[in-house]
C-alpha cells in the first residue's frame, strides 16, 4: 500500500459487535475519525447508538460518543480500515458480502478473530485474501482480554502484515498510551498460534475442572507450547514468533484467566457439564470447541503428533471422561523433553 493515501486519522468500519470489537472499537476511538460497529442485534445496537454502551456483551464500559453502531454492511464502502471480529466461522460469509460492494480500492482488511475453518483448513486472513484478493490484509492477535482493554489496562499485542507500509500505518493506528503494538510479518504463526492456543485454553479448563492443580497447569502449558510449534512450523509458522505475544503471550493469559471464555468452558466441562451445557451456559461463542475439531484435522492431514488436541478432541466430540483422557495422557511411552518429532 502507499502510505501517502492513507489518512492519519481514518474511518474504520468494525464487523462485529461482540465484546472484542467492542474494545478494539475503543482503541481505534483514540485515533480513528470515526468508528462504526456493524452487527444485527438491534437493541446491541440501539445501546450503543442511545447510551454510548454494550451491556450486553460489556457491561458497565462508557464508549466514546465518536463509536456508532449499524446493520449495514455497506458502511463498509467509506471505511479506510475494515476489521473482521465476527466468529471464525462467520468470515468467509462477511467477505463474501463485503466482495460484492465497492469498497475503497486501498482499503485494509484486518483479520482479528482466531480460528481455523473447517475442511480447507484455511487461516481467516487466507479466506479473506481468497474473497477480497486486490486489498492489503493484515492481523491482529496477542494476550488481550476485551474486558481489560475496555478498562484502559495496560495491554501488549501484535500487528500482522507482510507490506511494510502497512505495518506501519497500523502500528501508529493501534499505539495509545494503555495499548502497545508490535509488528510482525508471520501471518501464519499468528494465526495458527492464536488459533492452537484456544485448544489449550480448553484443557486448562478441563483440569482446573477436574481439580488438579498448579503443577498441571504448568505442564499442560509447556507441553502445550511445544505442540503449538512442532505443528505451527510445519503449517507455514515461524518458530520465533510461537515464543512471541502472539504464541506464548496468549497461551499464557488464556489457559489461567476467567476472562476466557475457552477456560470457563473447560472448567465446566471438566466439572461434568456436556458441551451442549456449557455452550447454553457462556452464551456466546466459544471458538476453542468448533475449533479443535478444524485444527485436529489438519493435524492429521499434516501427519504432526498431537497429544493435546487429540486428547481435547476425544473429550468434546467422542464422549471421552475427562479424567480417563488424562490417564491416557499420562501414561503414554516416556519421551525426551528436547524430542520435537
Amino acid at each position: 500500500m502507499n502510505p501517502d493515501t492513507f489518512p492519519s486519522s481514518p474511518r474504520v468500519v468494525i464487523v462485529g459487535c461482540g465484546s472484542w470489537g467492542t474494545a478494539l472499537a475503543t482503541v481505534l476511538s483514540h485515533t480513528a475519525s470515526r468508528v462504526t460497529l456493524i452487527g444485527r442485534n438491534a437493541e446491541v445496537i440501539e445501546d450503543i447508538n442511545s447510551n454510548h454502551r454494550n451491556e450486553r456483551y460489556l457491561s458497565g464500559g462508557l464508549l466514546a460518543t465518536s463509536i456508532t453502531a449499524s446493520e449495514d454492511l455497506a458502511v463498509a464502502c467509506e471505511a479506510d480500515l475494515i476489521l473482521f471480529v465476527v466468529p471464525s466461522s462467520a468470515t468467509r460469509t462477511i467477505a463474501g458480502q463485503l466482495a460484492t460492494l465497492e469498497l475503497k480500492p486501498q482499503a485494509i482488511l484486518m483479520a482479528c478473530s482466531k480460528g481455523i475453518e473447517r475442511g480447507t483448513g484455511q487461516r481467516m486472513s487466507e479466506i479473506i485474501g481468497e474473497l477480497l484478493p486486490t486489498h492489503p490484509l493484515s492481523v491482529l492477535s496477542g494476550p488481550n482480554h476485551a474486558e481489560e482493554v475496555c478498562k484502559g489496562l495496560a495491554t501488549a499485542t501484535v500487528i500482522g502484515s507482510q507490506d511494510d507500509e502497512t505495518r506501519s500505518c497500523l502500528q501508529h493506528l493501534f499505539t495509545t498510551p494503555t495499548f502497545r503494538s508490535y509488528t510482525c510479518n508471520d501471518l501464519a504463526g499468528m494465526e495458527w498460534g492464536g488459533a492452537i492456543k484456544n485448544v489449550f485454553a480448553i484443557a486448562s479448563g478441563i483440569a482446573s475442572g477436574i481439580g488438579l492443580g498448579d503443577n498441571a497447569t504448568a505442564a499442560l502449558i509447556t507441553r502445550g507450547l511445544a505442540e503449538m510449534i512442532r505443528l505451527g512450523t510445519t503449517l507455514g509458522g515461524q518458530s520465533d514468533t510461537f515464543i512471541g505475544l502472539s504464541g506464548v503471550g496468549d497461551l499464557i493469559a488464556t489457559c489461567y484467566s476467567h476472562h476466557s471464555r475457552n477456560f470457563r468452558a473447560g472448567i465446566s466441562i471438566g466439572k461434568g457439564n456436556t458441551v451442549q451445557q456449557t455452550l447454553d451456559a457462556e452464551g456466546m461463542v466459544v471458538e476453542g470447541i468448533p475449533n479443535c475439531q478444524s485444527i485436529h484435522e489438519v493435524a492429521h492431514r499434516s501427519g504432526v503428533r498431537t497429544p493435546l488436541i487429540d486428547s481435547v478432541y476425544s473429550i468434546l466430540y467422542q464422549d471421552k471422561p475427562a479424567a480417563e483422557a488424562l490417564q491416557e495422557l499420562l501414561t503414554r511411552a516416556p519421551r525426551s523433553e528436547a524430542e520435537n518429532c
